[in-house]
């Protein structure tokens, strides 16, 4: 009966369906999911003034109390729902990143159209070590923990130094940026027997692509690793009295069993147990931010602070300490939890796992948007516990890492044993990121070379030098390569969003989609490439004059010339 009336309301109005609208007037289903956005931000207003209002005259006691983390006092409030401008933004930007995987995310599935009946690579290529078929749940938590690792963490506390308005580029970023560009190179990945990130791009960009991203896909998964290992080290050493050489040693160990070994033997088992670590210290963070407001009506024992959630609610001013500017540099430094290239190289270790492409959606986009939240809700705490971006960046100044304003949130909100749960995260959460960046090294390898993996001596062919380079490379100092591992995240993922734009258009399907954010990364790139004084130097103004033009180019090449259009067929399994 829904199906029928909404059908005919269709037919009234002589709107077109969904599908129609999306291959045929891109524009206007952009347009409209817009339009469904601005519908949810007005509901959530809507809201906020009733509960305003009917707090207006109850306890203007507590707003004359409260007090931020950092001793400064906070704006006039009334009531124990005092400001709810940012209790309300804050629980408003959660629901549109889960309203956005269950409406956004399934127009995705419809322009991809997975086929149930299709064998995936895990089921017509089972070999026991990378092929092999797990359940959906892990293969989602294994997924998460791939991706996340500190990344949504870290890179979101940095990220609100520029002020609020990261918190729109992790909504909006992780909606119509990252999700796309996780479920489209998943699922293509899936299509073309799991090949890795390179090779998609060399079957839709040519061939000198594929060249040099295997060059730098290879490079960066060993920074990856290695940084991943030294920074851990770097943490477990004072805490148990032996050397940071010695953690590093044993950290590599076990970086090698877990490159080697069958998928299932440790990351199967491990990284399910990781990723609930990771949800348990962020549902912890986000309970003490829901409860806040209430902390007057809350047990003792809770210990719930009272405190104003999001204070500071001005979008459209650059706040950062440094004065370094919002466009580009916010955009780079929040890559995970907002959309990252480096995803893209590790969607690849699970598309080789998945027993169905219907799987594709909750593990390649769920995974995505859980790690949006994560940023989103870590992002809102720094805010909220320190007040002010600049209070923060006083916390974060002289080479004081994120490290240490993550532990300060996590001891002042959830105690001491909170505190070592959210450290012992901050320890785990990099290791596990480095072991599957090298276990995908070494099948980027294998794959230029088209060496089969599933005998032991051949993942030790590649495994022994990968590791004897990475061991080489642990010694040096990243301090200057590392500033530009942001910027390179960010050139892989525009990368390959205009090889899934190619892809789409291959297939007569709405590429838009892709394109869209495809052209905005790659403005962010060029114009960090242009104006940064490390790199060109241009004048800001000049810098984006060349950046502009550029993306045009590039989207015409890519939209128009479509140089891997012949390529788009994919094999059957």
């Amino acid at each position: 009966m829904h199906k029928n009336l909404a059908l005919g309301i269709l037919q009234r109005f002589k709107i077109p369906k969904k599908e129609t609208l999306i291959r045929k007037r891109p524009w206007a289903f952009i347009f409209l999911n817009i339009l469904f956005l601005s519908f949810i931000v007005d509901f959530g207003l809507a809201i906020r003034s009733v509960f305003f209002s009917l707090s207006l005259t109850a306890c203007q006691k507590r707003g004359e109390q409260l007090s931020s983390p950092n001793g400064q006092p906070v704006h006039e409030m009334a009531g124990p729902f005092s400001n709810m401008n940012g209790y309300c933004y804050f629980i408003l930007g959660i629901l549109i990143l889960a309203a956005g995987y269950f409406t956004y995310g399934r127009v995705l599935e419809k322009i991809f159209r997975p086929d149930a009946s299709r064998q995936t690579p895990a089921v017509a290529c089972t070999d026991g070590v990378d092929y092999v078929v797990m359940p959906r749940w892990r293969v989602f938590l294994i997924q998460l923990l791939n991706i996340a690792g500190l990344g949504p963490i870290f890179g979101a506390v940095m990220g609100v130094l520029y002020g609020p308005a990261a918190l729109l580029w992790i909504v909006i970023g992780c909606i119509f940026g990252g999700m796309v560009h996780d479920y489209f190179s998943g699922m293509i990945s899936l299509r073309h027997k799991g090949e890795n990130l390179p090779e998609i791009l060399g079957r839709y960009l040519g061939s000198q692509a594929q060249w040099i991203s295997r060059a730098v896909c290879i490079v960066f998964s060993v920074l990856v690793g290695v940084v991943f290992a030294v920074g851990p080290a770097a943490i477990l050493a004072p805490m148990t009295g032996w050397s940071v050489s010695a953690w590093v040693w044993i950290i590599f160990g076990y970086y090698f069993l877990a490159t080697i070994l069958p998928i299932q033997a440790i990351m199967g088992k491990v990284y399910p147990l990781f990723s609930v670590a990771l949800i348990i210290m962020v549902v912890g963070i986000l309970g003490v931010m829901l409860l806040a407001p209430f902390a007057e009506f809350m047990p003792y024992w809770m210990h719930i602070p009272s405190m104003e959630v999001l204070p500071d609610l001005d979008f459209f001013h650059n706040r950062h300490p440094a004065d370094f500017p919002l466009f580009p540099v916010m955009f780079i430094t929040i890559a995970c939890g907002a959309v990252s290239g480096f995803h893209a190289t590790q969607s690849p270790l699970m598309a080789r796992c998945l027993k169905t492409e219907q799987e594709g959606l909750p593990v390649f986009g769920g995974a995505m948007i859980t790690e949006g939240i994560i940023a989103f809700i870590w992002a809102a705490a720094a805010l909220t516990f320190y007040g002010t971006p600049e209070a923060l960046g006083a916390a974060t100044a002289n080479g004081k890492a994120p490290a240490l304003a993550i532990q300060m949130i996590s001891e002042s909100w959830m105690g001491h044993v909170g505190s070592i749960l959210v450290m012992v995260g901050v320890v785990i959460l990099p290791i596990s990121t480095g072991d599957g960046a090298l276990r995908v090294t070494r099948l980027m390898i294998a794959d230029c070379f088209k060496l089969n993996q599933e005998q032991l001596s051949r993942r030790l062919m590649i495994a022994i030098p990968l590791f004897a380079a990475a061991i080489a490379v642990s010694s040096m100092d990243y301090a200057i390569i590392w500033q530009y591992f942001g910027w390179a995240n960010q050139l892989l993922a525009a990368a390959t969003l205009w090889a899934v734009s190619i892809y789409l258009r291959s297939k007569n399907r709405c590429c838009w989609t892709a394109a869209v954010p495809a052209a905005f990364l790659s403005l962010v790139v060029l114009q960090y490439l242009f104006s940064s004084p490390e790199m060109c130097g241009f004048s800001y103004e000049a810098s984006l004059v060349c950046s502009v033009l550029l993306v045009a180019v590039i989207g015409v090449l890519c939209l128009f010339h479509g140089s891997g259009l012949e390529k788009a067929e994919e094999p059957n399994l």
